[in-house]
C-alpha cells in the first residue's frame, strides 16, 4: 500500500481542539452528497457502465480523446502510468494549437475512430472547437449526421447541459460525470475509466486501490499520520512555505505531476492563499530543477515518489575500463535509481529541506489509484485548513468570460 513519511527537522503539535475540529470539518466534507469524489471507489454502477460502452466499441482502432484540463489530464496520466497494451491507437486533444492538432490528425483514419467527448458543461470552447473540427472531418468523408453515433461517445452531465441535449438528438451513447464531481476531481469516474479500459488497463483494479486507502484517509485513528501531514503543510504555508514539488522517481509518473498541479493549485489558489505546485521527475531534474531545490530559497515541500520495485530492470554489467562503468558494472538499473532517491532524499534532509517520503511498491493499477485518492483528499484537508473552498474555481470562469467578449466583439 502507498505509505508517507515526513522527513523533516520541522515538527507540528496541532492544539488538539482545533485538530478535532478541522478534521470533524473535512469529514463532513467527505461525507456530504454534494462532494462525491471520495466514494467513487464503491460506485460499480459508473464501470459497469462504461464496460458496456467498451464492449459496443472496442473494435475501434484509434481513440481520440477530446477534452481540457480535468476531462485530459487524469486520463493522460493514467496511460502515461499504466500504458497502452491494446493496440489501440491514442489522441488526446487537450489544447487548440492549431499546429500541434494537425500533426496529431494525421495519424488517424477517421473512419475508424472512437471519438471521446469529455466536457460536464458541454460548452467549453476548446472542447466544442475540437469536436466541430473532428465533425467536419467526418463529413469530408461522406459520414451522414444520423451515423454519428458509431463514432462518438459524449461524457457530461447526467441531466443538463449542450451535450447531454445533442446525444438525445444524435442517438449517442452517453456516459456520466456525477453532478458532485468536479473536473479536476473525475478521473475516477468514466472520464478515465473509458480510456483505460481501450488501453487494456484494469479499470476495476484503480477503484479497487483507492477503496483500500479510504480509512487511512478518513479515520482520523487510522489516518493519523495523514493528518499530520496535512497539517505540517499548514503549519509551513502560514511560516511562508508555499511551494510543492511533487517529484516521482519515475518516469512513467511524469504525467502524475501534471495532474497534481491542476489539482492543487485550481483547488487551493484562492482569496489569496494557496501553495504553488512545481512538477519535477527523477532522475531527471537532478540535473534541473535540483540545484534550486537543494540550495535554493528554503520555501517548498517537496514530495519525492518512490517505486518501490520495477517491474522490468537492466543489468549494467561491462568489460569497460573507465572508472565510472567498472563502479556499476555489479548494479543493475533499478538499483541505481534506488541509490539516486536515497542520495537525494538525505542531501535535502541534511541540507534542511521540507521532504515528504511517498512510496508504492510498485507501478501497478491498484497503487496508482491509491495515489490519486491520497492526493485528491490532501487537497481537501489543507483547503480546510487553509479555509478556501477547493471544489471552485472562480479565476478560471474570469478568464473565460473575457474570452468570450473577445470572441463576440470580432465576429
Amino acid at each position: 500500500m502507498l505509505n508517507w513519511n515526513i522527513r523533516s527537522s520541522h515538527k507540528v503539535q496541532p492544539d488538539s481542539k482545533f485538530f478535532e475540529e478541522a478534521v470533524g470539518a473535512y469529514q463532513k466534507t467527505l461525507s456530504s452528497p454534494e462532494i462525491g469524489f471520495f466514494r467513487l471507489p464503491e460506485n460499480r454502477e459508473l464501470i459497469n457502465e462504461t464496460k458496456k460502452v467498451f464492449e459496443h466499441f472496442k473494435h475501434k482502432k484509434y481513440f481520440v480523446h477530446i477534452g481540457i484540463g480535468g476531462s485530459a489530464l487524469g486520463p493522460e496520466m493514467l496511460l502515461s502510468a499504466l500504458g497502452n497494451g491494446s493496440g489501440v491507437e491514442f489522441v488526446f486533444i487537450n489544447n487548440i494549437d492549431p499546429d500541434d492538432l494537425c500533426r496529431k490528425l494525421e495519424k488517424i483514419n477517421i473512419k475508424e475512430c472512437l471519438i471521446y467527448v469529455v466536457s460536464k458543461s458541454g460548452t467549453t470552447a476548446e472542447t466544442v472547437a475540437a469536436m466541430s473540427i473532428l465533425i467536419n472531418m467526418l463529413t469530408d468523408c461522406g459520414i451522414k449526421e444520423e451515423d454519428f453515433k458509431e463514432y462518438f461517445v459524449f461524457c457530461t452531465d447526467p441531466v443538463k447541459g449542450e451535450l447531454r441535449k445533442l446525444s438525445q438528438e444524435w442517438g449517442v451513447k452517453t456516459l456520466d460525470i456525477p453532478s458532485n464531481i468536479g473536473g479536476r476531481f473525475s478521473v475516477l469516474t468514466p472520464v478515465g475509466l473509458l480510456p483505460a479500459l481501450f488501453a487494456g488497463i484494469a479499470a476495476a483494479d484503480i477503484l479497487e486501490g483507492a477503496e483500500d486507502i479510504q480509512k487511512h484517509l478518513i479515520d482520523s485513528k487510522i489516518g493519523q499520520d495523514f493528518f499530520n501531514l496535512a497539517f505540517w503543510i499548514k503549519d509551513l504555508h502560514d511560516k511562508g512555505i508555499r511551494q510543492t514539488v511533487m517529484m516521482p522517481y519515475s518516469s512513467l509518473l511524469k504525467d502524475y505531476s501534471a495532474w497534481f498541479v491542476q489539482l492543487w493549485a485550481e483547488s487551493l489558489g484562492k482569496e489569496e492563499k494557496g501553495l504553488t505546485p512545481i512538477p519535477a521527475y527523477g532522475a531527471t531534474d537532478q540535473h534541473s530543477q535540483m540545484q534550486l531545490f537543494m540550495e535554493g530559497p528554503k520555501d517548498k515541500v517537496l514530495m519525492l515518489i518512490e517505486v518501490e520495485k520495477f517491474q522490468r530492470d537492466f543489468p549494467l554489467k561491462n568489460n569497460l575500463k573507465g572508472e565510472s562503468f567498472k563502479n556499476l558494472s555489479s548494479f543493475c538499473l533499478s538499483q541505481l535509481m534506488k541509490a539516486e532517491f536515497e542520495g537525494t532524499l538525505t542531501a535535502l534532509q541534511e541540507n534542511g529541506r521540507h521532504v515528504v517520503h511517498l512510496k508504492i511498491p510498485s507501478l501497478q493499477e491498484e497503487y496508482v489509484g491509491q495515489l490519486i485518492l491520497f492526493a485528491e483528499c490532501l487537497t481537501v484537508m489543507v483547503g480546510e485548513l487553509l479555509k478556501v473552498d477547493p471544489f471552485n474555481q472562480p479565476g478560471v470562469e474570469a478568464g473565460k468570460k473575457y474570452a468570450n467578449q473577445w470572441l463576440k466583439n470580432h465576429q
